[in-house]
């Protein structure tokens, strides 16, 4: 699940920008295991699939956080910040989205709904901060759009829209929870109150596994789904994101959002190539839309900032 973009830096690793390059590419790939991953799962639905990969991803925070940040970091964690509990329920909505929206529609359409993200982000930052968008984003936004409404109107031509179509708004869940997550963290940090990001993740976590555990009891999993469950928790989602951490403190924002759009890349080849799941086409044409558009925000962005550097040379 795709949220570099999101989590807010805590230490700088000393990284070359060529390994922290590296570093998300292999965490957009790992992000990119949940859908192949949940289409190996035999007896867990539902709610109960989520509310195991949200148990070992807290399970798995659990022993990373003080591993990490020191015996005491649980102890740090800023209960009592409002800002601290809205980041912590937007995980939760992120988590529970994402996978019922794969057992919903198929693994590209969720991908695909889930870059909109970074555009989200940016209008939701217009509204709360008064940061005005760049025309290039703006041309982005619609171009998505218009990729997003591809998507649905060929769904719904198809005679087979309910499910598919509800799967996608499920999954809107994600990039909209992210949105307001990034934007409360913004405006804390512009005020002189930073959220360390990877603690409200454990607190999303914790809040997914009692949302879910009524919904998902009696609990029926197989042995071999838990060890699959336990692969998404600890290897799809706990473990990435404290990699991504890490390397948004090296690589800048622009760079990290271009980078985790792999995600999508390799999310949809490995359903494809192991499961045999295709997109439909329609998914591939407006997805295509959606990706480039982002790509091209993205890149026009990266550019810009990049001349506007001052030249490196002798005083």
């Amino acid at each position: 699940m795709s949220t570099a973009p999101f989590i807010a830096p805590i230490t700088r690793p000393h990284w070359s920008h060529a390994r922290a390059v590296w570093m998300m590419v292999l965490v957009a790939l790992l992000w990119s295991t949940a859908g192949v991953v949940t289409r190996q799962l035999q007896t867990a639905q539902g709610f109960e699939v989520n509310f195991w990969r949200s148990a070992f991803t807290a399970l798995t925070l659990l022993v990373v956080l003080p591993l990490w940040q020191g015996p005491r970091a649980l102890a740090r964690i800023p209960w009592g910040r409002p800002a601290f509990w809205i980041a912590g329920v937007c995980w939760s909505v992120m988590f529970t989205a994402f996978m019922v929206a794969l057992t919903m529609t198929g693994v590209a359409r969720v991908l695909v709904t889930m870059a909109l993200a970074p555009l989200l982000t940016a209008l939701l930052s217009r509204v709360v901060t008064g940061h005005r968008l760049p025309a290039r984003t703006w041309w982005a936004i619609v171009v998505a759009g218009l990729g997003m409404a591809w998507m649905f109107a060929g769904q719904l031509g198809a005679g087979q829209g309910g499910q598919q179509a509800l799967g996608a708004l499920v999954a809107l869940g994600v990039p909209i929870a992210s949105a307001i997550q990034w934007s409360v963290s913004q405006r804390s940090q512009s005020q002189g109150e930073p959220i360390d990001l990877v603690p409200a993740v454990l607190l999303g976590a914790l809040i997914s596994c009692a949302v879910t555990l009524p919904l998902a009891w009696p609990l029926q999993t197989s042995a071999h789904d838990l060890g699959w469950l336990a692969f998404l928790g600890v290897t799809q989602l706990a473990l990435p994101c404290v990699l991504a951490v890490l390397v948004a403190r090296v690589l800048p924002a622009a760079e990290v959002s271009l980078l985790a759009l792999l995600e999508i890349v390799f999310g949809i080849a490995l359903v494809w190539l192991i499961v045999g799941e295709a997109p439909r086409p329609e998914v591939l044409a407006g997805g295509s839309l959606v990706i480039g558009a982002l790509l091209a925000n993205e890149l026009l962005g990266w550019h810009r900032a990049r001349r506007a550097l001052p030249p490196i040379g002798p005083a």
